[in-house]
């Protein structure tokens, strides 16, 4: 019993850390300057808001974790380049590049160089890695020896042991010295963020990212409808506004206020086609995250009854 009481007042401190009330107030912001908007909507203001408010609900740390969501392997963008590697007699070239949350390097010896000259084999000697794991951890290393020949049109992933809060990556090559230089390209593959299911702010997350979509579209509706949900799903009140003052002599409430009913829209459905796309990535996976697609489609339909 004593433990089932620790447990719960750390996991009620837990949730006094997040300052929901920072994120009620942008809601009803939200929802003002969209109804007072025409054509000026201020769109990178309000996704500004709205990405700073989805950080604060996924609770996250100082070591750039979160309470409420991880880092899955699953592409979320890369950072790339292409260099041209020449061949030296005294040492080899090292291309050095920089990515935050990569969890793979990618070398390829593209089939062309100046878009229509092939190609010429480039020799990797190796790949270092020095990167920072999420979570609490020390810079570690980690070196992927090659010694090949990749040949035009050839590709070599390299995974890491962790994903990386921040990796940089040293490239070691060269060129054959008949042949004359060779292109290159390095990437660095970025992680997905994913939103815990058991999150107490899951709804409010939700309606976040609906948001965004919205101020994409340009969804004024949407935009004031997903604000309102926001705000509610958080323990905020229901957007009220003051009714006008009425002319010439009637009496006017002082308090008196209107609710504001916002017309339906399509956040909904929108919110459930990204989290089935998220669930058909897991289910094609390994074993693992076949398990989670289906608890995330349990705990869909479970919420859709």
């Amino acid at each position: 019993m004593k433990w089932f009481l620790v447990m719960a007042l750390i996991a009620t401190s837990a949730l006094a850390q997040v300052p929901v009330s920072q994120v009620a107030d942008d809601a009803l912001v939200l929802d003002r300057v969209a109804q007072a908007s025409k054509r000026d909507l201020p769109t990178d203001l309000l996704k500004r808001i709205v990405n700073e408010d989805i950080e604060i609900l996924r609770g996250k740390r100082s070591d750039g974790s979160y309470d409420y969501a991880t880092w899955e392997r699953f592409e979320a963008g890369r950072i790339d380049g292409s260099y041209s590697v020449q061949p030296r007699k005294d040492k080899m070239a090292t291309i050095e590049l920089r990515g935050a949350n990569v969890y793979r390097v990618v070398v390829d010896v593209p089939s062309r160089r100046l878009l229509v000259r092939k190609n010429r084999p480039v020799w990797l000697e190796r790949v270092d890695v020095e990167y920072v794991p999420e979570g609490p951890g020390q810079t570690e290393h980690e070196s992927f020896e090659v010694k090949a020949w990749l040949q035009p049109g050839e590709l070599r992933p390299f995974d890491l042991r962790a994903i990386a809060r921040q990796a940089t990556a040293k490239v070691i090559a060269t060129a054959d010295e008949k042949g004359g230089y060779g292109n290159i390209g390095v990437a660095l593959v970025q992680a997905r963020i994913v939103d815990k299911s058991d999150s107490p702010y899951a709804d409010a997350v939700a309606n976040a990212k609906a948001a965004l979509r919205a101020l994409d579209n340009g969804d004024i509706a949407s935009l004031r409808a997903t604000a309102q949900r926001m705000r509610s799903s958080i323990g905020g009140r229901t957007t009220t506004v003051s009714a006008p003052p009425q002319i010439a002599a009637r009496p006017v409430p002082a308090a008196s206020e209107m609710t504001v009913t916002a017309p339906p829209d399509s956040a909904s459905r929108l919110e459930m086609q990204t989290e089935l796309q998220m669930i058909e990535d897991l289910l094609t996976g390994t074993d693992g995250e076949r398990r989670q697609g289906l608890d995330r489609l349990h705990q869909l339909i479970r919420r859709m009854r």
